[in-house]
């Protein structure tokens, strides 16, 4: 069989008749390999695919725009940060076909670009990722990119780093670059997550400064202390995990789910954290929207709540004096 042949096969020719709702639906994806032509083209149908299906944005990008783009240019294997001189650029029917199967998906399925393509960018940095770990996005990674100045005065000074529920592994290895004599510990209960974790940390070229262990929070550095602990936790609370999105109901629940209030693991972390900080080391906590529940079960605590490009009342720092008071 020819590739022609092949692709003929894949999708029906534009005469074929498309009886049902699945078939329409095929026969529109058919017509778009047949019609479309350029890049330019591709992207306008893509947004108007995004806006028919009203797709939820956040794991990456917040908007079509920016998702429509990189869907493409991944699928095309080019340089994601040059659309312009590709615009106008005349595809073939194969590459027509990548593409639209790419936007496909992330439209009939619901599915965040990043479990299509396998991988999430932040901060400039490329990480895997695959539906066993929470996709990364935290806003704790802009803070990471200013070594945490002006809370940490010395980032050489910094010689150890823990990381609570790091997932794909992505905030140890910022943690990492961002203090480059630290020794930094990924902590997760997940060992598919940490698997993703370690191939993330090799790709890194960081295997002899990051460590990811499989924890239940502090259980396996029990006898350990840290200049710093960052913490991106499970805490949507039970209300809120009813309603979320499509989208966000295809990462783990375990990486969500805070509980009632969504401070069950919350609070333990809290709770915990001067028995493994060194004398002068922080608490870096991301809590999301649950700024009143965490008020409620800390009333108090007087934390100083740090600002991101993104995040405002979201994130929280707290000093190893402070957290003794917890003991």
């Amino acid at each position: 069989m020819t590739a022609s042949q092949q692709n003929t096969h894949d999708y029906p020719s534009a005469n074929h008749k498309c009886d049902g709702v699945n078939s329409i639906h095929n026969c529109l994806y058919t017509e778009a390999a047949q019609e479309l032509r350029t890049v330019r083209d591709l992207l306008r149908w893509s947004l108007s695919q995004f806006q028919r299906h009203q797709l939820i944005f956040g794991h990456g990008s917040d908007n079509a725009w920016d998702e429509a783009i990189y869907l493409i240019l991944h699928g095309l294997h080019l340089p994601l940060d040059q659309l312009e001189p590709f615009l106008d650029a005349r595809l073939t029917f194969s590459e027509r076909q990548q593409v639209i199967q790419l936007i496909r998906r992330r439209c009939e399925e619901r599915l965040p670009a990043a479990y299509i393509t396998g991988e999430a960018w932040l901060q400039g940095f490329r990480f895997k990722v695959s539906p066993d770990c929470i996709i990364p996005r935290s806003p704790i990674a802009e803070l990471l990119s200013t070594q945490l100045s002006p809370w940490v005065e010395d980032p050489f000074a910094i010689r150890s780093v823990l990381d609570v529920c790091t997932g794909s592994g992505c905030l140890a290895i910022l943690a990492a670059y961002a203090f480059p004599e630290a020794h930094v510990d990924g902590v997760d209960i997940s060992p598919a997550a940490l698997a993703i974790a370690k191939e993330n940390i090799e790709d890194h070229g960081l295997t002899e400064r990051v460590c990811a262990l499989q924890s239940d929070l502090y259980e396996a550095v029990a006898n350990k202390s840290y200049d710093i602990i960052i913490s991106n936790p499970p805490y949507v609370n039970e209300q809120s995990m009813q309603q979320l999105p499509a989208e966000y109901q295809h990462e783990p629940r375990l990486a969500l789910a805070g509980g009632e209030d969504g401070m069950d693991l919350v609070r333990t972390i809290v709770k915990q954290a001067a028995l493994h900080l060194n004398d002068g080391g922080v608490l870096i906590l991301e809590i999301g929207h649950e700024y009143d529940h965490f008020c409620a079960a800390f009333p108090d605590l007087a934390p100083i709540w740090l600002s991101t490009a993104t995040a405002d009342d979201q994130i929280l720092l707290l000093d190893k004096t402070q957290l003794l008071s917890l003991l």
